[in-house]
């Protein structure tokens, strides 16, 4: 019986062997593969700290199905990314969560999308000291994933076999990120806000002013883009620029107003730059139309989707004031050219008691400047204003295009009083030559789409700093009075505290599972005993043999 045994495990070794050699040939692999990964916001905002606190990882990958996450890097897909696996990566202190990002993000089910963005929202309200990393996905890692996808549902099989050919032909996977720098503190990051002007009638004359912030915000600032939010909102602005130049360059088509533009930075981060350029210009500037009659300010922010339009206000226009014919205005264009549009108005007082502001038009609100935000997102505190999933792919240019001839028409009727000279409802002020430039859009966004806009990139990164210069040669094409505002912060008593390591490289390293030594070792000890069996019972193993041979000849 005994000597059955050996014999089965003697035959047994070498199958299962090749086994592993056929599995780990079945598709592409390398014993180490380096690659860069992307870290989770790290920043300290009014007196708040936010996102990932660690770095260094030294861990195995396993899969978010693992029962036992501690001390292990767990691997995520997009899908997989939720509020619940998160708080119990955390529970059980695991080591690390390593995102996988699709590079084609269309190609993500809309439900998975706003699943992944309301979870990453959640994930950026508070900080955590588990290291978090996002990398777009390749095929490496792909393969590590399916690896270790594999191993969870062996792992949490009750058969016996599958677990044994899991000890066997399973590959484990080590993450290292070995920077042994400590992660430090950036106190000098630069705000940057453009300012243009175009000149009205007279120089008392009222002036409107057009604004915007350019930032983007999302679970890792190297893979925040910002399409919608707000690049959208940029978009308009600078199409804006250009349409009302045309009827500006011209005294017969001047209107009796001036149209202020601004770009602001620091959007995303309680709207730093809006604050610092507004007391810019309401402390320090001898002279500044926001000094004088400022009619309203309209914040542009995430308008590239949906059938809605937003007026946030803190305090409802009073009847007879310039921001509440505006609107009529707005409501008029919407009615006669796009009834299937909804406009509503939100009206949410600004909470003193609060350190952070919710809507642009806010910071204006506070110094008693008139001002209201449009938006096609009706909550301020909605997952689509920052997400690494907010790209291209969110972008419905019919729809950007709608909202930018909406916006347009409303202010030419507002600045030329239309409606009191009796112009027809449904009068096209944009049309012909004048009209909106679909190509024209297409290419801001895109190019606005091309790096990364988060705030602590802008004035680091050699193709960062050439977005906003790029932005400012925009605004001198088409305006007058150009500045460029750079706020820097006090380095004593900074208002946002930014920290560096936001890129890390990262190797993986394919090994076997401990349970494969331990079961090779068996397999080693056993064919060593076989082999000692066969020596000391030689005499009697060749009597048998013999006998057995015989016996079949005869």
């Amino acid at each position: 019986m005994f000597l059955k045994d050996l014999s089965f495990a003697a035959v047994l070794l070498p199958l299962l062997l090749s086994v592993q050699s056929l599995h780990g040939s079945a598709l592409p692999a390398v014993s180490s593969y380096e690659f860069t990964a992307y870290r989770m916001q790290q920043f300290n905002l009014a007196q708040q700290k936010h996102g990932c606190r660690g770095a260094i990882v030294v861990a195995e990958a396993r899969s978010a199905d693992e029962p036992v996450l501690t001390r292990r890097c767990v691997i995520m897909k997009v899908s997989d990314f939720t509020t619940e696996k998160y708080l119990e990566a955390q529970r059980q202190n695991a080591a690390a969560i390593l995102i996988l990002l699709p590079k084609n993000i269309s190609s993500i089910p809309h439900d998975t999308v706003q699943s992944f963005m309301v979870s990453e929202s959640e994930a950026l309200l508070k900080e955590t000291l588990m290291p978090v990393y996002v990398v777009p996905e390749d095929e490496q890692l792909l393969y590590m994933y399916e690896e270790v996808k594999q191993a969870a549902a062996t792992r949490t099989s009750s058969i016996f076999i599958r677990v044994l050919r899991s000890m066997v032909t399973a590959t484990a996977f080590q993450i290292l990120v070995s920077n042994n720098v400590p992660i430090k503190a950036i106190t000098d990051n630069a705000l940057v806000t453009l300012e243009g002007v175009l000149p009205g009638t007279e120089e008392d004359v009222p002036t409107i002013v057009i604004t915007a912030h350019y930032d983007s915000y999302g679970l890792s600032p190297w893979l925040s883009y910002g399409a919608d939010s707000n690049g959208s909102g940029v978009t308009i602005l600078l199409e804006l620029t250009r349409l009302f130049q045309k009827l500006y360059n011209s005294p017969s088509t001047r209107p009796p107003y001036h149209l202020m533009f601004s770009l602001t930075g620091g959007g995303k981060h309680n709207f730093l730059g809006t604050k610092r350029w507004i007391e810019e210009n309401l402390d320090h500037a001898e002279s500044s139309l926001l000094h004088d009659n400022v009619a309203f300010v309209l914040c542009l922010d995430t308008l590239a989707n949906g059938d809605e339009l937003y007026m946030h206000v803190s305090r409802p226009p009073k009847p007879d004031t310039p921001m509440y014919s505006f609107i009529e205005q707005l409501e008029e264009v919407v009615s006669s050219r796009f009834p299937w549009v909804k406009i509503g108005l939100v009206h949410k007082k600004i909470n003193l008691v609060e350190s952070t502001v919710a809507w642009e038009h806010e910071r204006y609100s506070l110094r008693r400047i008139p001002g209201f935000t449009l938006s096609h997102l009706e909550d301020p505190k909605s997952e689509l204003r920052g997400s690494v999933l907010d790209t291209m792919a969110q972008v419905d240019f019919r729809k950007l295009k709608r909202n930018g001839i909406i916006i347009a028409e409303a202010l030419a009727r507002y600045m030329f009083n239309l409606s009191d000279k009796g112009s027809p409802k449904d009068v096209q002020v944009f049309r012909g030559q004048m009209d909106i430039q679909d190509s024209r859009m297409s290419s801001l966004m895109s190019f606005l789409t091309s790096v990364p806009r988060a705030t602590q990139l802008l004035d680091k990164e050699p193709s960062h700093i050439l977005l906003v210069n790029s932005l400012e040669h925009e605004f001198k094409r088409y305006l007058q009075q150009v500045h460029r505002h750079t706020f820097r912060q006090d380095k004593r008593d900074p208002d946002i505290t930014f920290f560096d390591q936001m890129n890390q490289p990262i190797v993986m390293y394919r090994v076997k599972p401990a349970a494969f030594d331990l079961f090779l070792g068996g397999c080693i000890a056993a064919y060593l005993g076989i082999v000692y069996y066969a020596i000391q019972n030689f005499g009697y193993l060749y009597t048998k043999l013999k006998a057995a041979v015989k016996s079949k000849h005869q």
